[in-house]
C-alpha cells in the first residue's frame, strides 16, 4: 500500500534530568505545535485499519498531512496519554485540522460528507475572526475577554428584540438585565421592609407612617444596571474586541450573518382560551401574551440547522461533551443554553474563561459542574451544594447515606417574635466514603453566604467527622452545621429548644 503524501514528524525522547512534571509539559508543547504548524496533523499508529482510511481519505483529496505514528516513536505511549488529556480522546487517529480537533476517523469522514471538512481546510486567513461569540451574557463575555487577552481576534454579537413597549437590554445578559442582580436588588428591598418591622422590638421609635414607592426603588435598580451595561461595553473596547449590537445568525460554515432588527410595535393576537375548570371560553385580541412557564433557550433561530449542530428538539438546548464542545467541531456552547446544566452566572463564566484557555493558550482544565453551590433568594433564603436527597438516593441507594438535620431559630430573630423554627439545616453523607458530605442544604436568612463557604469545603473533600471537629461562630446560622447530631432516620424531634 503506498503512503499518502505527508511529512512523518518524529519526538525526541526528553532528557533524563528532568522531572516527570517538566517532561510532561514539555511533551504537550511540542504537540501543541506540531497542531498549531500544521495544516492537517495526524496522530496514527501504521497497523491501525482506521487510520490507514483516513490517511488514504487525505491523499485522495490531494491533502499533504503531518502524520505521527505513535507505534514508530520512543514515546509514543506518553504522547497518547498526553493527547488524551488534549483533546479527551483516548484512541487513534486523532485529526486536526487547521487546529480544531476532528476527533477520529468516524467524525473525519461525517465531516467529509457534510462538506465541513472541505470548509476546515480554508486557509486561517479565510477567516475574519479568530472567535465569534454569539451573545453577551455572562459565559460569551467571560469567553471573549480571555480570547482577547490571549491575542486573539474576537468579536461578540449581542441583541435582544425589545418588548412592545420598545424597551431591551444591554450587554450582561439574563443575570445582569433581569436575574441575579435586580432579583437580589428588590429581595433586600424586602428584607429592609421586614427590618423596619423588627426594629420597634429592639427600641427603634418612629412616629411617621413608613410606605415603600416602587418607581424610587426601580429607578435606583435600573440606574445600577445602566452602570453595568456601559461597564462591560468599556471592557470590551479596553481588550480590543469588536462589539455589534446586531443579531447573528449562522447562513453556512464559518460564516455569520449580522443583521440592526426594526423595533416596530407588535401585531395583534387572537387569543382564545378554555377553562380547565368548567365550559367558559374567553376570546380577546391583545398585543401581547405572555407565556410564563419557564425561560427559553433561543436557539432555533440562529442557524444552528444549516451548520449541523444538534440541539434538543424538545427544550432547544444543546448537548455539548464534557469540553463544552457540539457534534460540530468548531462550534462551542456555555452557560444557560447547555443541555442538563445548571443555569448559574459564575457557572457560565467559569465555563467561558476555561474554553478561552483551552482553544487559545493550550490549557486542559475543564469547567467542573459538580458541587455547584446555589441560593433561592426569597424572603427566607435557601442555599445548597451537592445533591439533593432524593437524587442521593438514586445514585447512591438509601442504605448507604446518613442525613443529618435540625430546625434551628436565629438568634436576632428570637427579640423581634419571629417564627421559631422554620429555619432548616440538613447535610447528606455517603456512609460508604467515610461519611462524606456529598449534599449541603440550608433554609435560613444569609444563605448564600453560608453556603458558599461550606461548598469551598466539600471541593476540599468535607465530611462529617470534619464539620465535628470544627469550631463555630457562636452565635450565628452557620454554626449549626458544626452540632448535627440528629438522624433523619432516627426520627427523633428536630425543635430547637434552647440557645
Amino acid at each position: 500500500m503506498s503512503s499518502p503524501p505527508g511529512r512523518r514528524p518524529r519526538l525526541s525522547s526528553p532528557g533524563t534530568g528532568r522531572s516527570s512534571s517538566e517532561a510532561r509539559d514539555e511533551l504537550r508543547r511540542r504537540l501543541l505545535g506540531l497542531i498549531e504548524g500544521n495544516r492537517v496533523m495526524i496522530f496514527s499508529k501504521s497497523y491501525c485499519p482506521h487510520s490507514t482510511r483516513v490517511k488514504e481519505l487525505f491523499s485522495s483529496l490531494g491533502i499533504e498531512c503531518n502524520i505521527l505514528e505513535l507505534d514508530q516513536v520512543d514515546d509514543g505511549a506518553n504522547v497518547q496519554e498526553v493527547l488524551s488529556e488534549i483533546t479527551n480522546q483516548r484512541t487513534v487517529p486523532n485529526i486536526f485540522v487547521n487546529k480544531v480537533h476532528m476527533g477520529g476517523c468516524d467524525r473525519t469522514f461525517q465531516a467529509h460528507q457534510s462538506g465541513l471538512l472541505q470548509k476546515l481546510l480554508q486557509e486561517d486567513s479565510a477567516y475574519d475572526y479568530d472567535l465569534i461569540v454569539i451573545g453577551g451574557g455572562s459565559g460569551g463575555l467571560a469567553c471573549a475577554q480571555e480570547a482577547a487577552i490571549l491575542g486573539k481576534k474576537v468579536m461578540v454579537l449581542d441583541f435582544v428584540v425589545p418588548s412592545p413597549q420598545g424597551t431591551s437590554w444591554g450587554l450582561g445578559g439574563t443575570c445582569v438585565n433581569v436575574g441575579c442582580v435586580p432579583k437580589k436588588l428588590m429581595h433586600q428591598a424586602a428584607l429592609l421592609g421586614q427590618a423596619l418591622s423588627d426594629a420597634r422590638k429592639f427600641g427603634w421609635e418612629y412616629h411617621q407612617q413608613v410606605k415603600h414607592n416602587w418607581e424610587t426603588m426601580t429607578e435606583a435598580i435600573q440606574n445600577h444596571i445602566g452602570s453595568l451595561n456601559w461597564g462591560y461595553r468599556l471592557s470590551l473596547r479596553e481588550k480590543a474586541v469588536a462589539y455589534v449590537n446586531a443579531y447573528g445568525e449562522f447562513v453556512e460554515h464559518h460564516k455569520i450573518k449580522v443583521q440592526q432588527l426594526e423595533r416596530g410595535s407588535p401585531g395583534k393576537l387572537k387569543v382564545v382560551a378554555k377553562s380547565t375548570e368548567g365550559p367558559e371560553t374567553i376570546e380577546e385580541v391583545y398585543n401581547t401574551v405572555l407565556l410564563a412557564i419557564g425561560r427559553d433557550s433561543c436557539t432555533r433561530k440562529i442557524g444552528l440547522e444549516k451548520i449541523g449542530v444538534r440541539i434538543n428538539e424538545r427544550s432547544g438546548k444543546i448537548p455539548v461533551n464534557d469540553m463544552e464542545q457540539t457534534n460540530v467541531p468548531y462550534v462551542y456552547a456555555v452557560g444557560d443554553i447547555l443541555e442538563g446544566k445548571l443555569e448559574l452566572t459564575p457557572v457560565a463564566i467559569q465555563a467561558g474563561k476555561l474554553l478561552a484557555r483551552r482553544l487559545f493558550a493550550g490549557r486542559l482544565e475543564k469547567c467542573d459542574y459538580v458541587n455547584i453551590p446555589t441560593t433561592v433568594f426569597t424572603p427566607l433564603e435557601y442555599g445548597c451544594c451537592g445533591l439533593s436527597e432524593e437524587r442521593a438516593i438514586e445514585v447512591h441507594k438509601k442504605e448507604n447515606l446518613e442525613v443529618y438535620h435540625t430546625l434551628f431559630w436565629p438568634l436576632e430573630w428570637t427579640v423581634a417574635g419571629r417564627d421559631n423554627n422554620t429555619c432548616y439545616a440538613k447535610i447528606i453523607c455517603n456512609k460508604s466514603d467515610n461519611y462524606r458530605v456529598i449534599g449541603f442544604h440550608v433554609l435560613g436568612p444569609n444563605a448564600g453566604e453560608i453556603t458558599q463557604g461550606f461548598a469551598a469545603a466539600m471541593k476540599c473533600g468535607l465530611t462529617k467527622q470534619l464539620l465535628d471537629d470544627t469550631v463555630g461562630i457562636h452565635p450565628t446560622c452557620g454554626e449549626v452545621f458544626t452540632t448535627l447530631e440528629i438522624t433523619k432516620s432516627s426520627g427523633l424531634d428536630i425543635t430547637q429548644k434552647g440557645c
